[in-house]
């Protein structure tokens, strides 16, 4: 590793070059500025990447022809670029994009790290994001790190040699940091609904947000769960602490949590620092359906936009407009589907915060079948629980009116009528 200052390395990044940038909490913001300057004199750069926190100087209407955004995952920061064309979503599952990173035609000439400082031996570590990251080390022709004091020291998968990184540039620079959702009525009665699903020993993956939060407060007199997630939260950190998480019962990596990339509070990255107990592992293993599939009571908790009577689920966008991405919802719902007394759950308020209903007659025009109907076991709402797996048509719509808002159920049975045989 060649320590250098941000022009220096920036200016290896040239015109037609294909670039991955680590994300999440890890988001090189530094680089990340430096190259939105550097596109300025350079044309047809493509930047590929997952969820990005933080600011985008690069979609700049000044940089537009000179830089294309490819996002795996749509965040909230460039989901307007993506609705006026300015940036695209790839549409892939999180467990295919290190075997994409190896294409011929799309491996990354740069990727963008976010490291801490090298340890005696030489290694910095990704910190809380190692996701396909590893693979785009493997694969670049250059590699650019800040070397960052904020990272935590994570381990598993999460260690690199300082060899593998062409130019290291020194830089201080907090993570992005997340604020646990606050509770509310409905997100608490969904998490009780849920918690009633999960038994004793069971092995989760969880997402972040509301839902996944509200879950994982009424998790707290459980016993001797395990953790094998992409993602990793501060409610983790809690039952962790508390001693709710022991993995005792995994069937991979027993005793420890295992996730790919984690965001949340700075007590959460403290957590992770040097923490045997933690493995971050690459994302063609935590979300490989046949690792997941392993473990016995294996519980998957995803979320949805809407979900119409067959039981179709909508995850990634309303209508036509992308919000989110596949992300790993149906590595997941298939692996825990399969496990060993598995349970797959698709979580969701029965209505969206202005008031439009979520269980809905047929997903709205346009909208991405993200999890199909075939795939579905739980869908549950603040009304309840309802059990769609080997159920006709009719008995899938009867319960997912049953838990749909009340006001919303009257037009649901007569819309009901008109699409589903038998009623």
């Amino acid at each position: 590793m060649r320590i250098v200052d941000l022009d220096t390395a920036m200016s290896a990044i040239q015109s037609g070059m294909r670039i991955f940038v680590q994300g999440m909490a890890a988001t090189p913001h530094g680089l990340l500025a430096g190259l939105a300057e550097r596109c300025r004199s350079l044309e047809e750069v493509r930047l590929f990447h997952m969820h990005l926190e933080g600011p985008t100087p690069w979609i700049a209407p000044a940089l537009k022809g000179r830089v294309h955004d490819i996002s795996f995952f749509v965040g909230p920061n460039l989901r307007e670029a993506v609705a006026r064309g300015d940036a695209s979503y790839l549409p892939l599952f999180l467990s295919d994009i290190p075997w994409f990173l190896r294409q011929p035609n799309f491996r990354p000439h740069v990727a963008l790290l976010n490291v801490s400082p090298p340890d005696r031996h030489g290694y910095v570590s990704l910190g809380p994001s190692v996701d396909a990251t590893l693979t785009a080390v493997e694969m670049a022709d250059v590699v650019i790190a800040q070397i960052n004091p904020h990272v935590p020291r994570t381990l598993g998968e999460a260690c690199i040699h300082q060899d593998a990184i062409t130019f290291g540039v020194p830089w201080s620079e907090p993570l992005a940091t997340r604020a646990a959702a606050p509770p509310d009525p409905v997100t608490e009665a969904i998490g009780r609904h849920v918690a009633s699903l999960i038994p004793d020993r069971a092995t989760l993956q969880i997402g972040i947000g509301r839902i996944p939060d509200a879950v994982l407060r009424q998790l707290v007199h459980h016993r001797d769960l395990g953790i094998h997630s992409e993602m990793l939260s501060d409610g983790v950190r809690d039952l962790a602490e508390r001693g709710v998480v022991t993995g005792r019962y995994k069937v991979t990596d027993p005793g420890k949590i295992v996730g790919t990339f984690a965001l949340g509070s700075e007590a959460l990255y403290a957590f992770l620092d040097d923490n045997a107990a933690v493995a971050m592992r690459v994302v063609d293993y935590t979300n490989n359906t046949a690792v997941i599939r392993q473990n016995p009571r294996m519980v998957s908790v995803n979320s949805a936009v809407e979900v119409d009577l067959t039981g179709q689920v909508a995850a990634e966008s309303i209508g036509p407009r992308v919000i989110s991405g596949v992300g790993g919802q149906m590595d997941f719902v298939r692996g825990a589907s399969l496990a060993p007394e598995g349970r797959s759950i698709i979580a969701l308020p029965s209505r969206t915060a202005s008031g439009q209903a979520r269980i809905v007659a047929t997903l709205k025009a346009g909208a991405a079948v993200t999890t199909t109907r075939n795939h579905v076991q739980y869908v549950v709402t603040e009304y309840g629980i309802a059990e769609l797996h080997g159920r006709t048509l009719e008995e899938r719509a009867r319960r997912l009116i049953a838990v749909a808002h009340p006001e919303d159920r009257p037009a649901l049975e007569e819309a009901a009528a008109r699409l589903i045989p038998g009623w």
